[in-house]
């Protein structure tokens, strides 16, 4: 199938879209070390809800997952929590900032890559997780494919996302308090007006983001089966979920 960028070119920050990729990475690199604080604004609740989810989707002791754009290993902490030690938890992220973070709290592998071409072998995680990244990688479905293909026979994917109401009043507000709240309490917190950026790209990344049933419609046109969304949070947080087939179709 053709590219499927995963929200409508915001020239205004990086200028053409080739030089999209860089400017994320270099955003994500000099913002890493605020990107705690900025948690803790949501008073790490997030971290809470991320380990929740991912026991409701199926997450269970021994599984091997591979989480995606680790980040400060809020997804990865909790999956770590669930699987236990016989369990396994790997994480991939293409910056170099992020993963100095993670590797903070965070003991298991670590490796550099990006979500289009991920630098593992086919069939080899019972789990995939990404979370508030899918609107930083390049092409939804070079993304859902490399997920696929690293993702065991019956292995299951669960990604976190930003969600936009489809109400005008909802609409409104949410972007009262991620355009303007959040970005202004991030400035304050961190002093950093790097981290402010960071959180008005989020917004604005957010709000320009594909429709639900554009990435639901990606996963299931590259191979995933059941492919699901809900919102979890409204104008928070919502999550897709996709399953591989098992070899023998059942």
């Amino acid at each position: 199938m053709s590219t499927v960028p995963p929200h409508s070119p915001l020239d205004g920050y990086y200028g053409e879209g080739a030089k999209r990729q860089g400017y994320v990475d270099d955003l994500f690199n000099e913002t890493a070390k605020h990107y705690n604080t900025i948690e803790m604004l949501f008073l790490n609740g997030g971290l809470l809800y991320r380990r929740l989810s991912l026991r409701a989707a199926g997450l269970r002791p021994g599984m091997q997952v591979l989480d995606v754009a680790i980040g400060t290993a809020a997804v990865a902490r909790g999956a770590a929590k669930i699987v236990g030690s016989e369990g396994k938890v790997f994480g991939v992220d293409p910056s170099m900032g992020m993963m100095g973070e993670a590797r903070k709290v965070f003991r298991g592998p670590l490796t550099r890559g990006i979500a289009e071409r991920l630098p593992f072998a086919d069939d080899q995680f019972d789990f995939v997780t990404m979370g508030i990244a899918l609107r930083h990688v390049s092409d939804l479905a070079a993304t859902f494919r490399e997920y696929l293909r690293v993702l065991k026979p019956g292995g299951k994917l669960w990604v976190l996302e930003g969600h936009v109401p489809e109400s005008k009043f909802g609409h409104r507000l949410t972007r009262f308090v991620w355009a303007r709240v959040i970005p202004g309490m991030t400035l304050v917190s961190t002093g950093s007006r790097e981290a402010k950026l960071l959180m008005d790209y989020y917004w604005d990344t957010v709000e320009q983001s594909v429709q639900p049933d554009t990435i639901v419609d990606t996963l299931s046109a590259v191979g995933f089966q059941r492919p699901r969304f809900k919102v979890v949070v409204p104008g928070a947080f919502c999550e897709y979920t996709g399953t591989k087939l098992h070899r023998s179709g059942a």
